[in-house]
């Protein structure tokens, strides 16, 4: 459901996309629904076929969608090679957020003398910002929000409420940092001596480029001794852990659940699937796709689609299977014998 605080005429929204359309130009459109929600003054999108059975009973005022499918539309029609694309640049018309932010620091909020600021920051009630802190034009600090001391934000960049940033990170501009996510926490560095542990101080930190954004509750934390480092435009989903000193290439998009174990390295453009778990001291090249759920062990050095592990299935078929794993080596050595003596005789 779109809360709208403002329209954008018909006119508004095909020039902000860059594409023609055929219509009444002033018609005012007060936001965005689903082709099968959609009431005469909201815009929807086609992207996907499946919902391709709404579009001829859509109430909306004008889809966006691909050419192939403008024959069909009942309504006015903007026409993209993209149109989830353009759905992802309406929605920034009609989000409510910035409309919100007041520039100015909130009488609860707690804020160090030597703090530097630019231009139409917003501190929020009760956050924190610690001494030697420098924050960009038009930063927002969330309810509740920490930043440490010592580190840098760069401008346009949002921290939703209570996001933990420890000291010494340096943050690039408009990034987005999601409720409870933690940036700079200490890295899991321990030594054993046969009896007990001691801990490692995690004396690096955490550098995030431009346009990174970070889902709640996830982590990255500061590096052992060099910095934990995130590319430009890398895209974070909620609940991910991210070790000491790994280093994620611009471009990369990682979903929910993943895991990722010390020092690795994850190229451009690559995409860790839900849950992804990988193992540390490895180099991901650029343009990797890993599918949910998969684990990697070694490192992956040719562009493509990998995976790992097995499908649900029936938990019958799956006991047996589970048998059978326990046999693979046994059998592949049997195997070998037969081949061996096959080729013998």
């Amino acid at each position: 459901m779109t809360h709208a605080l403002h329209y954008h005429t018909l006119a508004d929204i095909a020039r902000h996309l860059g594409v023609a359309f055929a219509g009444d130009a002033d018609k005012p459109i007060r936001g965005l629904a689903t082709l099968k929600e959609a009431q005469p003054d909201q815009v929807a999108f086609l992207a996907n076929r499946a919902y391709l059975k709404d579009l001829a009973t859509t109430q909306a005022a004008a889809v966006l969608l691909h050419p192939e499918h403008g024959k069909n539309c009942p309504v006015p029609k903007l026409e993209m090679e993209n149109p989830y694309l353009g759905y992802a640049k309406l929605s920034q018309l009609f989000d409510p957020l910035p409309a919100r932010d007041k520039p100015g620091i909130h009488p609860t909020a707690v804020v160090a003398e030597n703090v530097t600021m630019g231009e139409g920051v917003s501190i929020q009630a009760h956050a924190v910002v610690e001494e030697g802190v420098t924050l960009g034009d038009h930063v927002v600090v969330g309810a509740g929000s920490v930043i440490g001391a010592d580190s840098i934000v760069g401008n346009k960049t949002r921290l939703h409420a209570n996001v933990t940033v420890c000291h010494g990170v340096i943050i690039g501009k408009r990034v987005i940092l999601q409720s409870g996510c933690v940036i700079g926490g200490d890295g899991f560095g321990f030594a054993h001596d046969g009896a007990g542990w001691h801990k490692i101080a995690q004396l690096g930190g955490v550098v995030l480029g431009d346009d990174v954004e970070v889902g709640s509750c996830s982590s990255i934390d500061r590096g052992a001794l060099g910095d934990t480092l995130i590319g430009d435009d890398v895209k974070i989903d909620s609940q991910v852990q991210i070790a000491h000193n790994v280093i994620i290439g611009a471009h990369s998009a990682l979903a929910g659940c993943v895991g990722i174990a010390g020092s690795t390295q994850v190229g451009k453009h690559c995409m860790l699937g839900g849950g992804v778990g990988l193992s540390g001291h490895l180099t991901i090249c650029d343009g990797v796709q890993v599918t949910g759920m998969s684990l990697v062990t070694n490192s992956i050095h040719k562009p493509g689609v990998y995976s790992s592990g097995t499908g649900a299935m029936a938990n019958s078929q799956w006991r047996k299977n589970a048998v059978r794993f326990k046999q693979l080596d046994d059998i592949a050595k049997r195997l070998s014998r037969l081949e061996k003596n096959t080729r013998d005789t």
